[in-house]
This record gives C-alpha cells, structure tokens and sequence, in this order.
C-alpha cells in the first residue's frame, strides 16, 4: 500500500502541525509537502495529495471531502497575518490588490467590503512581488509571513480577522484539514494524535524557531494570535462566512 499523501501550509502558523506530523509514527506512512494555501487546495481538488490543510474557501469545491480533524488555522480577532494594507482610508481606496496565496482571504475581504466597510472597490488579481504595489489610492490583501514587519511600512492595515470579529462576532477560520469521506477511521484517529502531538509541543516549536527567522513575536503569535481548536463555535462561523461567499 502506496503512502497518503499530505498538504501542508508553508506558514508559520501550520509549523506546530508539521511538528506534531513529522514526530508521530505517522511520518512513516505519509509524503509531506509544504505548500502555499492555494496550491494546497488545487492539489486536493485535482486529486494530487490525499489529505490538506485546506483553506476554508475552497470547500464546495471538495464535495467528496470532508473536514477531519478538530484543529485548524482561525483566529478570535487579531491575526496579524492577514491583512489590508493602504496608504489612504477605507473610503478612499479605489483598488484593491489580491494576494493569488489565498482564496478564502479574498473572499473574506470582498465580504467585508460589501457588509461591514461599504465600499466597492476595483479589485485585480495579483501576482509576485504586489507587496511593492500599495500606493496612493491602491490598497493591498497580503497574507502568511510576509506580512510580518509590514504594519509599520504602510499608512493603514486592516486585519481581516479583527474586521470579521467586529462584523459578526464570531471567531474565523481560514484552514481546515480535509479528507476523501472513504478515509479509513484508523488513520483519521492516528492523524488526529499527530496533530495533538504539535499542540502539546508548541514551546518546543517556538523555541527551535526563535524570533531571529520572521519579524514578529513568535510565541505570541502562536500562542494566542492564531486558535487551533476547531470547536462549535468556529464551526458555526465557517458556515456563516461560507453563506456570505455565496452570496457574492
């Protein structure tokens, strides 16, 4: 029997994951690979990896698959890793940039700008290097760790998460993992316990890190920035931002 294969995010906030992966048993049967959210989806979509941390936006295009596991990558206000960035206010933007890393930031920031901001921007799809295309009138989504260091290079940044907490009240989740609904329950079970294995060894992943690779406070972006239980509530905002999205 061939080994299952897994999509990882490549961010900061998925190391805990890959920690807890790579230190279990499970290592043994699965390939891991570490990718950019979008690819994540498109290699689950396409039937390339059997198992994603999927970003949440690309569910109902994964009618075969279901959610897991009882961890994820959400927030409850706060991220810092998901934002807007501009030089001018809400109401004076006229375009808007989108990071191509993330499907469900771009919704995200399209529904809060249809039912929290009311604004209607231009919005244009983005490519590499955008970051350095936030001037004047032009605002930006960018996500993952190259947003770290940006809040003090630009005028204004709005986190998406703190936006949608203060529109809903409600927590968010921006990732999943997901599965083919004919995943055998012993694997889920063991997949489970690998994913536990990282919660529970988070200082030890925080220490290996330290605060000298990205420019951010590592510990508490880990530990209180980014909520890795996918409990009720978090389940209840999934389907109300997944409502929203097909609203569009």
């Amino acid at each position: 029997m061939g080994k299952i294969k897994v999509s990882v995010v490549s961010y900061l906030n998925s190391k805990p994951f890959v920690y807890g992966l790579k230190h279990s048993p499970i290592i043994n049967n699965i390939e891991l690979d570490e990718d950019m959210p979008s690819i994540t989806a498109l290699k689950l979509i396409e039937g390339n990896v059997d198992v994603g941390l999927v970003p949440v936006a690309a569910i109902p295009k994964l009618n075969d698959y279901e959610i897991i596991t009882d961890y994820c990558i959400g927030a409850d206000g706060i991220i810092s890793s998901v934002c807007l960035y501009s030089d001018v206010p809400l109401n004076e933007i006229e375009t808007i940039l989108l990071d191509y890393q993330s499907r469900t930031s771009v919704a995200l920031v399209q529904i809060l700008a249809k039912k929290h901001w009311h604004i209607n921007p231009i919005w244009k799809e983005a490519s590499a290097n955008f970051e350095n295309s936030v001037v004047g009138k032009t605002a930006a989504v960018i996500i993952g760790d190259r947003t770290f260091g940006l809040n003090e290079r630009y005028k204004y940044a709005f986190d998406l998460a703190e936006e949608w907490k203060k529109m809903t009240n409600m927590p968010f989740v921006f990732a999943c993992w997901m599965a083919k609904k004919d995943a055998s329950s012993s694997f889920i079970q063991k997949f489970n316990q690998a994913l536990a294995i990282g919660m529970e060894h988070k200082q030890e992943v925080i220490s290996q890190i330290g605060d000298k690779e990205f420019e951010v406070d590592v510990a508490d972006y880990l530990n209180e920035k980014i909520k890795y239980n996918l409990d009720e509530n978090k389940r209840k905002a999934l389907e109300l931002f997944l409502k929203y999205k097909e609203e569009l």
